[in-house]
């Protein structure tokens, strides 16, 4: 391993060449920033990456002849070259990202690694992100890492040996960080619907987002909550700090927060630093339906774009235009679904900003299925609970109509009948 300046550190990539970054929070940015400033000279360079925080530079348009990014879930900065054709979607559940690594589906000739600089040991913490990093480094051809100071030494799974790592350099630049925006009434309804659901002991998969958030604070009054979960933000913290979560009951990995990466704000990132609490593993662990279903109260809550009357889920696209990705929604909805005791739960606000219904009688356009009927299990609105599980198509219409907005239950009933359903 050799220390070097950013500028050396990205010297050796060449055009046509595929690259992997750490995702989200950890996004190496003092790395991207100086592969970028090397833009005249490089020609379609692929990186390759999962959600990134920041503002992204390769992917700005004047970029697409020198960078081409293959997105494993769409990011709110990877959008717009997604929609413009600039930058390639790859569909994949999360738990399965590391296998195309470890499989040659996804060569990689360098992986951009943002860690804590080495203990005395030599082994630096991959901090906030880990992800499909391990099956990265295992396969890319040249590790280079930032050793940030800043990034929080989170444990568990977490750490790679200097041994790894071809070229580092040094910096002091904090994760970024990621507030929750404000909670609505119709996120704090919804909130509550869900939790009434979650029984004492239960184990949580729970994101981020208004709705998450929502529901934590309507489970302040639970007991004996675990998580284990692909990502987690504030909202844990404070329900840990309220006791509300300690893990006792889990049946593996007890009094542990299990989780695959972190987003949140300095307050998060300051309690997860040198936590034991905390244990970090990789997303084929967090994600692995086998786990997931081992916890026998798990309860998996996630979101969607729309719902059509049949109980089919739209999570990554909007019609024809890509908005996010797979991710690891059936990952956790099949294991929360298969546990003896679990709940897989589909939250979503009745309607859309616009005005539009987002329970549907039939899908828009070119909408992907994520999560398919016979999947969903309990689908909540401001509105209500719906519980698929067992019903005929008949009777998941008229459940979801009346979780619908009143001022499209007309409509929505005459689709049905229209339909055959009714």
């Amino acid at each position: 391993m050799r220390i070097v300046t950013a500028a050396e550190a990205v010297s050796g990539i060449t055009s046509r060449q595929q690259i992997y970054l750490q995702c989200a929070a950890a996004t190496p940015s003092v790395l991207l920033d100086a592969l970028v400033a090397r833009a005249p000279e490089l020609e379609d360079v692929s990186v390759v990456h999962l959600h990134c925080e920041g503002p992204g530079p390769h992917l700005a348009p004047e970029m697409a002849p020198h960078f081409r990014h293959r997105a494993l879930f769409i990011g709110p900065n990877a959008r717009r070259a997604v929609a413009e054709g600039r930058a390639d979607y790859i569909p994949a559940f999360l738990s399965d990202v590391p296998r195309l690594f470890d499989a040659g589906l996804l060569p990689l000739d360098a992986v951009f690694v943002n860690a804590t600089p080495p203990d005395a040991h030599g082994f630096c913490s991959l901090g906030t992100s880990v992800e499909a990093m391990h099956a990265a480094i295992r396969s890319a051809r040249q590790v280079i890492v930032q050793f940030n100071t800043a990034m929080p030494r989170t444990l568990g799974d977490s750490f790679i040996h200097v041994s790894q790592i071809d070229l580092a350099i040094e910096c002091d630049v904090p994760p970024y960080e990621h507030p929750v925006g404000p909670i609505g009434d119709v996120e704090r309804r919804i909130g509550e619907y869900v939790a009434e659901l979650v029984p004492d002991g239960a184990t949580l998969q729970l994101g981020i987002g208004a709705i998450p958030a929502a529901t934590a604070l309507a489970l302040r009054d639970k007991r004996d909550l675990g998580v284990h979960t692909e990502m987690f933000t504030d909202s844990i913290v404070d329900l840990v700090e309220a006791g509300v979560i300690n893990g006792s009951r889990k049946e593996r990995n007890r009094g542990k927060l299990v989780t695959a990466f972190l987003m949140g704000t300095k307050r998060l990132y300051d309690f997860v630093d040198d936590n034991p609490m905390v244990e970090m593993r990789p997303v084929d662990f967090t994600n692995d339906t086998h786990v997931i279903r081992s916890f026998s109260r798990m309860v998996a809550i996630n979101s969607a774009i729309e719902v059509d009357l049949t109980g089919q889920v739209v999570a990554d696209s909007i019609g024809h235009r890509l908005y996010s990705g797979v991710g690891g929604q059936m990952d956790f909805i099949r294991g929360a679904g298969l546990a003896s005791e679990g709940r897989a739960i589909i939250a979503l606000p009745s309607m859309a900003r616009g005005g539009q219904s987002r329970i549907v009688a039939s899908l828009h356009e070119g909408a992907g299925v994520v999560t398919t009927r016979a999947h969903v299990r309990t689908v909540v609105t401001e509105w209500g609970v719906a519980e698929l599980f067992g019903k005929s198509m008949r009777e998941r219409a008229a459940a979801l109509i009346g979780i619908a907005h009143p001022d499209a239950r007309d409509t929505l009933a005459a689709e049905m009948r229209a339909g055959h359903l009714g």
